[in-house]
């Protein structure tokens, strides 16, 4: 592991390390903690452009016919 830089923007924070909180924390009440199968939908790939992923397939079929076609 790399030592972090002296002048670190973030070190104080870095180094007191992940916040530990109680099931009675206030904080926990309010946030609690996230289901297994809701965390793992927000981190599931998605189609940021929409109709992208076809579009380039359907270029891929026309350049791989037109080489067909231009093989002798």
């Amino acid at each position: 592991m790399t030592p972090l830089p002296e002048h670190f923007k973030y070190r104080d924070a870095y180094l007191r390390g992940r916040p530990q909180h109680q099931k009675t924390d206030p904080f926990r009440i309010r946030h609690p903690l996230m289901d297994i199968g809701k965390r793992a939908k927000i981190f599931a790939p998605f189609d940021a452009l929409r109709g992208f992923s076809a579009a380039l397939l359907a270029v891929d079929a026309q350049n791989a016919s037109r080489a067909e076609q231009s093989d002798p």
